[in-house]
């Protein structure tokens, strides 16, 4: 993974913070590089094109929701790493990242051993093969769903159907095995890792939102145990 250096883009207003996980990140051998709001955050990932960019979520300009939104809409940041760092721990906060695209949230304050292993684990589960079996290649179909893994879209029918990463791999998860029924804790470990602590509610909105665009009737909750794909 360290063979070519990767490059992290930090977008912080808060210059300390920025060159706290400046200073920890390039002792890891990452190349860094930084801004300080959206917008500027924005630009820079154009010039450079990051491998992980971690937005703070509160920032003058354009805050880290606007920004991660507007970098999902542009083609060449579909598949890029973005993580949220932010002080502010509640629910509604998590819900809004995650419904625009986040991978991960960081949370404040920052201690240099947790920063380095998220960010390590999360190019360790990005950067390796998988656990979905693939059918066709990269592309397999269930029912009226077809699931191309390698752009990251899904089609249904004739209708063309773009998804956040994490919404793209519980589809991919679920739909590969239809009738399966996966546990919550199957679905933390496959789609989210063992590295990674997240709750409930997470696997939730991502669940809702994936009712919303591919149909109600296709993921299934089986109570108390946790979620299958129907056929």
């Amino acid at each position: 993974m360290k063979d070519k250096k990767l490059k992290i883009l930090l977008v912080d207003d808060e210059p300390d913070i920025l060159e706290f996980m400046e200073y920890n990140l390039k002792k890891e051998n990452y190349e860094v590089f930084k801004a300080g709001n959206g917008k500027e955050a924005i630009q820079k990932a154009k010039q450079i094109h990051p491998d992980l960019i971690i937005l703070d979520i509160m920032m003058p300009e354009m805050d880290g929701i606007e920004a991660c939104r507007a970098l999902r809409d542009l083609p060449d940041f579909k598949k890029t790493l973005i993580a949220f760092l932010t002080a502010r721990n509640e629910d509604y906060s998590q819900i809004a990242g995650f419904d625009v695209g986040a991978d991960d949230y960081i949370t404040k304050p920052i201690k240099p051993r947790v920063l380095v292993s998220r960010i390590n684990a999360l190019f360790r589960r990005y950067h390796s093969e998988p656990n979905v079996k693939q059918e066709k290649g990269n592309v397999f179909t269930v029912a009226d769903i077809k699931i191309d893994r390698e752009q990251y879209l899904i089609f249904r029918g004739e209708e063309k159907i773009e998804l956040p990463r994490k919404e793209f791999e519980l589809l991919a998860l679920l739909a590969n095995k239809p009738g399966k029924v996966f546990t919550r804790e199957e679905i933390l470990e496959r789609v989210w890792g063992n590295d990674v602590i997240v709750g409930d509610r997470t696997i939730d909105v991502h669940i809702r939102k994936l009712r919303e665009k591919i149909g109600e009737e296709r993921i299934k909750t089986v109570k108390g145990i946790g979620y299958k794909f129907d056929f």
